[in-house]
């Protein structure tokens, strides 16, 4: 089932998408809530081509737990070695924006924001200390993520990678959820990240040095996964910064993410004037 939520005459909605119609279901409340409810919501009678509607951002979650360098190529790219342990760090929910939304930054703030393509867990129920054998039970589903990033501020300015991976608009998700026994198998997916139709990441899930499994498990032992929350896996090779030389976003690009059996999350972006 591919989950939205979506914005029709005013009104945010959760719809279940079939092709390129979206169907209205019965469920008022957030994504986040239904998620935490465990909730299979029915559908109604109402029925939108996806091009009448707004799709949003599909939940707001309670935490982003990223992973660095999960991919021994991208490690290596960024002059890197592979990390022994799963790499985590955060990126603040204020992030998040959805399908079509603009990624926005100002040049006073940063001039080198990069693209990160990332496969997304979300978390399903809440668990501390999960057997890796248990796993998938705490899956709810799978989404796209853009961890953009501002290398300046994460690898040249600050000792640490917050508000580097945080800025406003640094946190494209979407468009919908796919959950989970819609993928057979998230380590069998393909993911292609483009600039301006240009492939800038075509890379493949299985390649990920910590599978999904042992994330959940490594990162419920340091902290309690609740529903909605989010598992960002890493990003494959192909980021700007691991170019020669760098390349960046520019104003009026256009960065879109695939996943197989997701969807593509794409997003202008926009420099902003300084006021």
């Amino acid at each position: 089932m591919k989950l939205a939520t979506y914005t029709y005459q005013e009104r945010a909605r959760i719809g279940q998408v079939n092709g390129d119609r979206l169907q209205a279901t019965a469920w008022s409340d957030t994504m986040q809530h239904l998620i935490r409810r465990g909730i299979t919501p029915s559908r109604t009678a109402d029925s939108h081509a996806l091009d009448q509607v707004k799709i949003e951002a599909p939940l707001r979650p309670p935490k982003i737990i990223a992973i660095g360098r999960n991919y021994a190529e991208h490690a290596a790219e960024t002059g890197n070695a592979v990390p022994q342990a799963p790499l985590i760090f955060a990126k603040f929910p204020s992030s998040i924006i959805g399908q079509g939304e603009a990624i926005t930054w100002r040049e006073a703030i940063t001039t080198q924001v990069d693209w990160e393509g990332e496969l997304a867990v979300v978390i399903g129920k809440r668990g501390r200390n999960i057997a890796e054998e248990d796993a998938y039970n705490y899956v709810f589903g799978y989404t796209i993520a853009n961890d953009v990033s501002a290398r300046d501020l994460q690898l040249r300015t600050d000792t640490q990678w917050t508000r580097g991976k945080s800025l406003d608009t640094f946190c494209p998700l979407g468009p919908w959820i796919v959950t989970r026994d819609e993928i057979a198998d998230p380590h069998d997916l393909h993911l292609k990240t483009t600039v301006n139709g240009e492939v800038m990441q075509d890379g493949h899930t299985g390649s990920m040095i910590f599978r999904i499994p042992t994330l959940i498990a490594y990162c419920s032992q340091m902290f309690t996964l609740e529903p909605g929350d989010l598992i960002l896996t890493g990003t494959p090779p192909g980021v700007g910064e691991g170019r020669k030389p760098p390349v960046y976003l520019k104003d009026g690009d256009v960065v879109s993410v695939t996943i197989e059996g997701i969807g593509e999350l794409s997003n202008p972006c926009r420099v902003l004037r300084e006021e």
